[in-house]
């Protein structure tokens, strides 16, 4: 009887162990049989891919990290391969050689698809237009927003997301940080300037959603930012924490208009900004770091569905009010972004990896709010890295070498350009033909402004200027009957003012904000272009010779501190 019991109970066990294994190689089969590329419904894939992660892969999708050099440095190879993170940041220093950036980005893209799910990684950049442009080399040099701003057409800032977008799919970048839709309320405000469509929240938001869904058609995610606003201040936030002095009911009718507008249309990423609102609910806390803006408000009053990217947590703004780029990383997750971008590759063990890794382990609530925001990131790469229009995992380095700069891109942003131009001042002053203008001297300090400055008045005489030695550029005036000077920025009006009181006809060609145009009402005559970009020289020396008509509107008042909505807010 006790052997048939001992039979028995040996019978029970190895079946029982049989019925396990057999449960367990099923479950091991499921889980790594899941893939990027299953078919179905891409939340449902999306919550399925999450779930079957450890915690280490659902924390690496948040994280989106920049990187050395030119090539594809050893340490980001290591997060890509061993951690499987879900992005990477294309700055400027990796932009030197276009065909280099391509090879890269194919690099990374073919590491991160022998990962366990073959999930692609999130290849980003700043490629705004006009002054920001993070991808060189190659690329078009555009006129930017403000000059969007100037020619209000939402054709046009289609059609500028559309080239732009369609130049770095051949790169193989699949994402990128714009458009800015901050507003130049601050018109001290040296970071957003010329990178702002102007004043205007609705036609920002119409221009803004325009670029958005340019870009959209090539493949390109658009990204809105820096919510909930960086244009009211005169503070650079990579080395500050701005302290905005908006209500909540002011940034409502007017910072945050164009996200209102943006978000019914479609957009799908928002990019927050190390900014703090006093006299809101958020306090001094930085709005990338406060639940109030990203869940409450974003989320939850405004309906954003997408996802929350913080700006560089590299920045001093983000770190110095919490501590440690640790605790800003922890409180940047925990407060509702769903990735955290760094400008720097750091370490495997970081403290920044062991803080978010242990808070995980530790901290159920902060561990579900993680794999959230890992599935949020899965799911906007199974919407836009798939199918037809979805940017190639791998350059084709043919194509990068013989289709950048855009051929129809390169022809588009010349006619933007010349849209854009707007005469500022003394439009009795224009067509300014060669006989007219006399004997010309071109003041300025970029190689295109005299290039294509001395195309348009052969005789011209030129001269570069420093704000150090405006008795030099006063000196060197007396030989002109007609000075055209280039101002671009607040240390050129010093010399600018050198030339005032001679009796000579001062013409300003302003690029980037004409702001400072406010400090010079004494000159004869000013044009703006926005931009230093060839097209903008091009376009306005054309328009001061009268080859086209200069039809901008300038997208913000001058001798005016602040603009405020025609409505109670």
């Amino acid at each position: 009887m006790l052997n048939l019991l001992y039979y028995k109970s040996v019978k029970f066990h190895v079946i029982s162990g049989l019925v396990l294994g057999i449960l367990f190689f099923w479950f091991q089969e499921r889980v790594f049989s899941l893939d990027f590329n299953d078919p179905g419904d891409p939340e449902v894939l999306a919550a399925a891919l999450v779930e079957a992660m450890t915690d280490e892969q659902a924390l690496a999708q948040t994280f989106m990290l920049g990187w050395l050099g030119t090539t594809p440095e050893p340490l980001i190879l290591d997060w890509i391969r061993t951690r499987h993170i879900g992005g990477v940041k294309v700055f400027g220093w990796n932009t030197g050689n276009t065909l280099q950036l391509a090879e890269t980005v194919g690099v990374f893209q073919t590491e991160a698809l022998k990962g366990p799910f073959h999930i692609p990684l999130l290849v980003a950049t700043d490629q705004e237009g006009g002054w920001i442009r993070h991808v060189k080399g190659s690329t078009s040099q555009t006129p930017g927003n403000m000059a969007l701003g100037a020619s209000g057409y939402t054709m046009d800032a289609y059609r500028s997301g559309y080239y732009i977008g369609r130049e770095l799919a051949l790169l193989g970048i699949n994402m990128n940080f714009a458009p800015v839709v901050d507003l130049y309320t601050n018109r001290d405000s040296i970071l957003i300037g010329s990178r702002s469509f102007g004043v205007d929240p609705v036609q920002a938001g119409l221009l803004g959603a325009a670029f958005m869904k340019g870009h959209h058609e090539t493949g390109v995610i658009a990204t809105a930012k820096h919510y909930p606003g960086h244009g009211d201040t005169a503070l650079d936030s990579h080395g500050i924490l701005p302290q905005m002095r908006s209500s909540f009911e002011m940034l409502w009718e007017r910072e945050l208009i164009p996200y209102r507008l943006m978000i019914r249309e479609g957009v799908v990423a928002v990019m927050t900004g190390h900014l703090a609102f006093p006299n809101t609910p958020a306090g001094k806390t930085p709005a990338s770091l406060s639940s109030w803006f990203l869940v409450d408000m974003l989320r939850g009053k405004m309906g954003f569905q997408g996802v929350i990217i913080t700006d560089d947590l590299n920045m001093n703004s983000a770190t110095l009010s919490v501590g440690s780029l640790s605790q800003a990383a922890k409180l940047a997750l925990a407060a509702g972004n769903d990735i955290i971008m760094f400008s720097s590759t750091p370490y495997l063990y970081a403290p920044v990896w062991t803080l978010l890794l242990t808070s995980m382990k530790q901290e159920p609530v902060f561990q579900e709010r993680v794999r959230n925001a890992a599935r949020r990131v899965v799911l906007i790469k199974l919407n836009h890295l798939r199918g037809e229009k979805a940017v190639p995992f791998i350059p084709d380095l043919k194509k990068v070498e013989t289709n950048l700069p855009d051929p129809e891109g390169t022809a588009f942003f010349l006619d933007m350009a010349a849209r854009s131009v707007t005469i500022v001042k003394g439009i009795e002053q224009f067509p300014l033909s060669p006989e007219k203008a006399g004997k010309v001297l071109l003041a300025g300090q970029y190689e295109d402004f005299f290039k294509i400055g001395k195309a348009a008045y052969p005789e011209a005489l030129t001269y570069r200027y420093a704000a150090a030695r405006g008795a030099d550029l006063a000196w060197q005036a007396q030989k002109a009957d007609t000075i055209i000077f280039c101002l671009s920025k607040a240390e050129d009006v010093k010399a600018l003012k050198a030339l005032q009181g001679l009796q000579k006809r001062i013409i300003v060609f302003s690029i980037l904000s004409p702001v400072y145009l406010d400090e010079a009402p004494w000159v004869d005559g000013a044009i703006a272009v926005y931009s230093y970009a060839s097209p903008s020289f091009i376009a306005g020396f054309s328009a001061l010779l009268g080859r086209i008509p200069a039809e901008g509107t300038l997208p913000f008042p001058l001798n005016e501190p602040r603009w405020v909505p025609p409505y109670d807010s």
